[in-house]
């Protein structure tokens, strides 16, 4: 169903991309007591019985005095030898719980000191039982496709997400299988019926992504930007339109930003079996689901903007995981802006929006104390993160913006950074202190909902407006627009709110007719509009879990905010359906249809879903009846019309359906 898949996996999306660049670093308060500098590693995969072989040296620095080392690796790979820098065969003890092995040295290290490990290891890849994150399959080896995410751990890693590191991999695969991986160093050379494939990444990254498969391959050299596509015979058609998106993605982020890592990008299809999206230097892997006739340009975005943040610049400690996750959903709206205008830009920047404000208790300085892989955590480090770079920028003005990004970017390219670091660099371009801005919005919590009171008065040269904006943030300072419609030109005023009343007057040569408090949505805050799409986004989350109860109270929370929104009512019905209690969900499509019609998808989806209810009643002629209003919308949403003329030819079955 076009709802289930299209809103509910945005959702999903954002929360996955969060899970596969989030770190679970040592204990809160502790910081790192190891750094693993380079790997050199040695893999095969075995694809017919679905299993890894491999070997991999990790050299290291301690950073403190250690005896014991930790690494994350999956549950699934079995250690069958390790052995120090002297040769000597060390015990590695497995924990389950968080997938990692611990290693007992048998001399203690000091702080400084440089050494290695070689560790050789094996297992079979086949499912998500074993995955370091539960329920998300990682990393898997098959005759189709065999991906090794970083995410997967399928190497030994320490400070997964924030410790950089160079590599050099050595993959063997059968010879009618191709590898994608990071700095491709020389011509794959084959023995026999195995193909070995051998990368170089020699700059402290991420380079830990690997994708092996039998692919058709498009590429594009526009710009000297090398593009190569790698997708399945099906997706050949629509890349030509997406190769040419990356393309002008790319240019756009470079303006932006500067020179990114490399100027060569792996455009990857994943199986739909694993996250919907992945980056890794010179790598952008997106679900065959997410490969369409229409480009998800937006997405895309995300991916391609990690070749700068997150490939290029990388967080310090998991508490400035915004730097990257934030900077590259901002880059995306930007992108966004760029490509569809000021409406497209206003959508976007709501989605962003409506994410920073759905679980806003905890401050965003204070990200590292949740589960990385929480919806909270998403919530703060994405949407948050993009929307603080959004208000910056209002801030401090368009032009210091660029300036201030290109500055903080090339200053930190290659290297991890802070939020103190990102602070040091927004002061520079402001002449006033950025102190409460970043207090309010990195070190505070939730956000202000306006109130706006005026009177109107007639003056010689015009009208005066005499205004006072109320909040409820006593020491919220940030500066606002006010916007005066009359009947000639609009007048435009930036203001300076200041603590919870913070009056204002306006000179208008035509007669006001409506004012409107920050009309380009610049701030963060609380609205009607927004209360809805929260909850309408955390209930869709539950229902992504089966908590189908909890689920119905965040959509009544959105119904609460706005009894008349079509979105809440048609989330409801979708609950109601899977749950099979039919007559309450045709009354919930029905209110949907009624309501205030935004988004306007959800008119033709009501009807198709009312066509559905009545045919599994056994009511073909009524059923009939809604699938043809739902072609009379004329709208295509999500393949809307195709569903309706579906089942006008043969009744809609439950049996055959799948997740309602």
């Amino acid at each position: 169903m076009f709802s289930a898949r299209r809103f509910a996996r945005r959702a999903v999306l954002l929360a996955v991309l969060a899970l596969v660049s989030a770190a679970p670093l040592a204990a809160q308060g502790r910081g790192p007591r190891m750094r693993v500098d380079s790997y050199a590693i040695d893999a095969e995969l075995i694809p017919k019985t679905h299993k890894l072989v491999a070997k991999a040296k990790v050299n290291f620095t301690a950073l403190d005095d250690i005896s014991v080392l930790t690494f994350d690796l999956h549950n699934a790979l079995r250690p069958t030898k390790v052995t120090n820098a002297d040769g000597q065969v060390l015990s590695a003890e497995r924990v389950t719980q968080d997938s990692t092995l611990r290693i007992a040295l048998p001399v203690a290290m000091t702080k400084d000191q440089i050494s290695s490990l070689t560790f050789e290891y094996e297992g079979v890849l086949v499912s998500a039982d074993d995955s370091p994150v539960e329920g998300l399959k990682l990393a898997y080896i098959g005759e189709d496709t065999s991906y090794l995410l970083y995410a997967g751990r399928w190497f030994p890693v320490a400070g997964y997400g924030v410790n950089r590191f160079a590599a050099k991999v050595n993959i063997t695969v059968p010879a009618d299988m191709q590898v994608i991986g990071s700095g491709l160093a020389a011509l794959p050379k084959t023995a026999g019926a195995k193909t070995t494939y051998s990368f170089n990444w020699p700059n402290a990254s991420f380079p830990g992504t690997i994708i092996a498969g039998r692919f058709e391959e498009v590429s594009s050299t526009a710009g000297g930007i090398v593009i190569r596509a790698f997708v399945k015979p099906e997706r050949k058609p629509v890349m030509a339109e997406y190769l040419a998106t990356a393309n002008k993605e790319f240019e756009y982020f470079s303006g932006l930003y500067g020179p990114a890592p490399s100027r060569n990008l792996y455009l990857v299809e994943l199986p739909n079996d694993t996250v919907p999206a992945t980056w890794g230097p010179e790598i952008a892997g997106l679900a065959a689901y997410n490969l369409t006739e229409k480009t998800n340009y937006r997405l895309l975005a995300n991916m391609i903007a990690r070749q700068w943040w997150g490939v290029g610049v990388s967080a310090t400690t998991r508490s400035d995981m915004w730097i990257v996750d934030g900077f590259a959903r901002y880059s995306e709206v930007r992108y966004v802006e760029n490509a569809a205008g000021a409406a497209g830009f206003e959508e976007a920047t709501k989605d962003m929006a409506v994410g920073a404000l759905a679980y806003d208790t905890i401050p965003l300085s204070g990200a590292g104390r949740l589960d990385p892989f929480s919806a909270e955590f998403q919530s703060l480090v994405t949407d948050k993160g993009g929307m603080v770079l959004h208000m910056l920028r209002w801030v401090v003005g368009d032009q210091n913006f660029e300036k201030l990004m290109r500055d903080f970017y090339s200053a930190y390219a290659g290297k991890t950074a802070s939020t103190d670091n990102f602070r040091e660099v927004a002061q520079k371009y402001n002449e006033d202190s950025l102190v409460s801005f970043f207090s309010q919005w990195l070190d505070g919590t939730g956000a202000p909902e306006f109130k706006n009171k005026y009177s109107i008065y007639r003056v010689a040269k015009g009208f005066r407006v005499v205004g006072e904006v109320s909040q409820d943030l006593d020491l919220f300072r940030m500066p606002m627009e006010v916007r005066v419609d009359t009947d000639g030109q609009p007048e435009m005023k930036r203001i300076e709110v200041v603590g919870m009343r913070s009056p204002y007057v306006i000179e208008t040569f035509g007669k006001p007719r409506r004012i409107t408090i920050d009309p380009n949505s610049w701030v963060l805050k609380n609205s009607d509009e927004l209360k809805v799409r929260v909850g309408v986004l955390r209930g869709q989350q539950l229902v992504q879990q089966g908590d189908y109860a909890e689920a119905l109270k965040e959509y009544q929370k959105a119904l609460a905010a706005s009894n008349n929104s079509s979105l809440a009512h048609y989330r409801i019905a979708e609950v109601f359906f899977l749950q099979r209690n039919y007559q309450a969900a045709a009354n919930e499509y029905r209110d949907s249809i009624e309501g205030d019609g935004e988004p306007k998808w959800t008119t033709v989806w009501s009807y198709v879903q009312l066509g559905k209810i009545y045919d599994v009643t056994g009511q073909r002629e009524r059923a009939v009846n809604e699938y043809r209003k739902a072609i009379q919308t004329g709208d295509p949403t999500g393949g809307a019309q195709e569903e309706a003329r579906k089942y006008l030819e043969a009744p809609y079955t439950r049996e055959k359906a799948s997740g309602g």
